[in-house]
């Protein structure tokens, strides 16, 4: 990445990341960014099985499209590279939400209170493969 195009983007990668790192980082942000779009659209036109499932963890349906335009702006802040830091502390609180709720409907352990947590791992470990900074913040030591 030139040094023009890092100042542009924000971003600081590593050039010794490799094409496949690169690659892997883009694929795991791309699993996340279409979850969180598809989720917010969802809560947004409201078919009847997600006002059902939302209505069954506590929420009124008027609830829903403050929920889905909250998961959207999150995800939008992610999916732009100059931003992403703060789309991803902003997802991470939103899905802190989604497990605290989880939690107290007493869902299951790996399939729905993890699930928050599984997003989490994809799109900070993305945002760590990619970005020097966020590596050297946050160390793996032996």
């Amino acid at each position: 990445m030139t040094i023009e195009r890092e100042m542009r983007t924000g971003l600081k990668t590593n050039v010794s990341n490799g094409k496949g790192k690169i690659w892997t980082a883009r694929i795991m942000s791309g699993i996340v960014i279409l979850f969180m779009l598809f989720d917010g659209i969802m809560k947004i036109v409201g078919p009847e099985p997600v006002v059902k499932a939302t209505l069954e963890l506590g929420f009124a349906e008027r609830h829903m499209a403050v929920m889905g335009v909250l998961g959207l702006l999150s995800t939008l802040l992610y999916a732009i590279p100059r931003t992403s830091i703060l789309g991803a502390l902003l997802l991470t609180g939103y899905l802190g939400g989604a497990m605290a709720v989880q939690v107290r409907v007493d869902a299951p352990l790996f399939s729905n209170i993890l699930f928050p947590v599984y997003l989490a791992v994809l799109y900070w470990g993305a945002i760590w493969i990619r970005d020097e900074r966020v590596r050297k913040l946050i160390l793996f030591r032996d």
